[in-house]
């Protein structure tokens, strides 16, 4: 199979026993059409010689297979935005609504998806590769072409791997097009806590790119996290420092120390602003202290480039004592 019609063909005839299969019934109830709109994921309509999305998915979250701008040397296969106009879509305003229940429900299953990439075309120009999370509003315009999945050399495609992903990726899209529904569609399973020590080394370089970017977003905290593990082994050891601790709950720790009484659990935050710092922080370290938690997190601490100012002190002064809550701010200049 080296054309996308033979393996958007190849995709419909094996999609028999996998949920993807059922896509056009989904899509029947989620939309509250009179009938299925039609009966295969892929169709004579949605099949490009680069490219094709699911039937009906011009005005979706789409499934998508495509060469990628690779010359059919690579496929990828997973989930997109087209924020193209067409007569289909003269308008991206549905979309702009979409991809906001997208980054909400990626907010709430941050790790649902680490074992997928992100990156999108502006016009013929290819992002840098980012690991899955919302999207900010600037990437939220005509022209741009958004995707998450998995790309692979073409002569290491393998349809099943390609529908069990399309499996995975199903209560995302029920999720996006139910305007919240969750759907009877199977969440993918996640680990409960276990502390790991160690780093989990990230990309730390990219080409220059307005400050702004999301990838250059991704790379200051990815540096944070490198220099913070540094200090914190120094103090406390390597073998009580980890990074991306799962919570058991769906979603990661950027950083956590093990010490005799419980952990201390650090969220990262890139922002200029202290206060932006705590503001983005805060309910994610109560939530993961929390949530359902299956571990003792004996301290939550925020972590900043910038030096804690007088007025985030008092802030945090005041949590301290009106609410007991175990808080501190952490400044990790890179």
């Amino acid at each position: 199979m080296k054309t996308i019609e033979q393996i958007a063909n190849a995709i419909n005839t094996q999609s028999d026993g996998f949920e993807i299969g059922g896509l056009q019934d989904l899509r029947k109830e989620l939309r509250d059409f009179s009938r299925r709109p039609g009966s295969t994921i892929f169709s004579k309509q949605t099949i490009t010689p680069l490219w094709a999305f699911h039937h009906g998915g011009r005005s979706e979250l789409q499934f998508n297979i495509g060469f990628d701008g690779t010359d059919g040397e690579e496929l990828r296969h997973g989930i997109a935005f087209s924020f193209e106009t067409s007569q289909t879509l003269p308008d991206i305003a549905p979309l702009r609504e979409k991809a906001d229940l997208f980054n909400e429900y990626l907010r709430l299953n941050p790790e649902e998806f680490a074992d997928l990439k992100m990156w999108y075309w502006d016009s013929d120009v290819r992002s840098e590769d980012m690991l899955p999370a919302p999207v900010s509003t600037d990437i939220i315009r005509e022209g741009v072409f958004l995707f998450m999945g998995t790309i692979r050399p073409i002569e290491d495609v393998d349809v099943m791997e390609i529908l069990a992903d399309f499996d995975a990726l199903l209560p995302l899209y029920t999720y996006v097009e139910g305007s919240g529904y969750s759907g009877p569609t199977k969440k993918k399973a996640v680990k409960g806590f276990t502390f790991q020590p160690g780093c989990t080394f990230k990309k730390l370089k990219t080409k220059s790119k307005p400050s702004s970017d999301p990838v250059n977003i991704s790379l200051r905290h990815n540096a944070m996290q490198h220099k913070l593990f540094d200090v914190l082994t120094d103090k406390h050891g390597k073998k009580n420092v980890g990074t991306e601790i799962a919570t058991g709950n769906g979603t990661r720790i950027d950083t956590v120390v093990k010490t005799p009484n419980g952990y201390i659990i650090y969220e990262i935050k890139p922002h200029q602003s202290p206060r932006a710092c705590i503001r983005d922080a805060l309910g994610q370290l109560l939530e993961y202290a929390h949530w359902k938690s299956e571990f003792d997190a004996i301290e939550l601490c925020v972590v900043g480039p910038k030096k804690l100012d007088t007025d985030a002190r008092e802030y945090l002064n005041l949590l301290k004592d009106v609410y007991q809550l175990p808080i501190r701010y952490l400044q990790i200049a890179v």
